[in-house]
């Protein structure tokens, strides 16, 4: 039997293309085994998937002033030696690496035991932790065709993200029975993160009398951001966070409104939605947001709307514009070179294997 370690974490977007790519693992007949951080998002995320979990010292390295920047290269430097000898137990045949500084020691310690890594790098350019590992990786997965001109030639792999099955497979009927809502108008789906976004959700609500009108409209506006006030519109439907029934709402879904985070915009890819991105500004993130949307926008998979420029009249405006020209765009993903990511991401993991 091969064995594999996953590793990744600090965000849930360092682990959920774990978690989408363990269902194929295990069909291919992989013992999985994961690494992260003892008290990270990751662990809980992980052990609910009942998948066993080894956890070791994690630190992060910071580009501001921070009395921790003393104290946690010890502890990256602990995780390391602790990482040497978890796979020194373990004997993985592979190492797959979702990024996060947990990875870190993690991808060296492999490195230091002659075990193949495989990397993968969801924004337009490679993150910090990342870039540490790429001379450890024997490929780096990546999911923006632009990425490709940081990564080094011979490592580089355009596979895009993993994409939990479940997700392809709602269920229309359950959909609308869950919501309440029929196939009588069309339906759009917000989404503004696991946190939700106070000027997503200010913009979305701003605009409802004159949506409602054309619409019906689902809103996931993040934990603490129901609108009491607006309980009970016919038409609109709020939840702070939704998890087993989401594959129903993307089911139901003629348009979606989201943040651009990696994950996320390659779900809507995954599942061919027509739709409008919002990225984070530059001013709340390191850009990679932007850079994100700008991708996709250029591809034909989706329109742009920035925060600046985010007013009633165009949101408005670029809503009635894709939806009129929806199947424009589903021709554009229907096109994606990135359409089978976990199918190309085993396919690295048993070439690694094999070798």
């Amino acid at each position: 039997m091969k064995k594999i370690i996953l590793t990744g974490g600090g965000t849930a977007g360092h682990v959920t293309p774990n978690l989408a790519l363990i269902p194929a693992l295990s069909e291919q007949g992989y013992d999985i085994r994961y690494i992260g951080s003892f008290n990270g998002i990751e662990k809980e995320l992980i052990e609910k998937a009942g998948i066993p979990y080894h956890g070791i010292s994690s630190g992060k390295l910071r580009r501001y002033f921070s009395l921790k920047n003393f104290t946690d290269p010890f502890r990256i430097l602990r995780g390391y030696f602790q990482a040497k000898k978890i796979l020194k137990r373990q004997k993985p045949d592979v190492i797959f690496s979702k990024g996060g500084f947990v990875a870190v020691p993690v991808v060296f310690a492999a490195k230091k035991r002659h075990i193949p890594v495989i990397i993968h790098e969801s924004d337009m350019t490679p993150g910090l932790a990342n870039r540490l590992c790429i001379s450890s990786a024997q490929k780096v997965c990546c999911n923006f065709p632009e990425t490709l001109k940081y990564l080094p030639e011979d490592k580089a792999v355009l596979t895009g993200s993993p994409i939990r099955r479940e997700l392809l497979n709602g269920s229309p009927l359950a959909g609308f029975k869950f919501t309440g809502l029929s196939s009588a108008k069309p339906v759009l789906l917000v989404i503004g993160g696991s946190l939700g976004s106070v000027k997503v959700n200010s913009a979305i609500r701003s605009i409802l009398p004159s949506l409602l009108k054309t619409w019906q409209v689902i809103h996931l506006c993040g934990k603490g951001n129901l609108d009491q006030s607006l309980a009970g519109m016919k038409g609109y439907i709020q939840y702070e966070y939704i998890s087993r029934q989401l594959k129903d709402l993307f089911a139901i879904s003629d348009l979606m409104i989201s943040r651009a985070g990696a994950n996320s915009i390659c779900e809507i890819l995954a599942l061919r939605k027509p739709n409008i991105l919002i990225p984070l500004s530059a001013a709340a993130s390191r850009g990679d947001q932007l850079l994100n949307a700008e991708s996709f926008k250029k591809q034909g998979f989706s329109e742009v709307l920035e925060e600046e420029n985010l007013t009633d009249e165009t949101l408005l405006a670029l809503i009635e514009k894709v939806y009129t020209f929806r199947q424009n765009y589903i021709n554009a993903m229907d096109n994606s070179k990135t359409s089978d990511s976990i199918g190309t991401i085993l396919s690295l993991l048993n070439n690694a294997c094999n070798r």
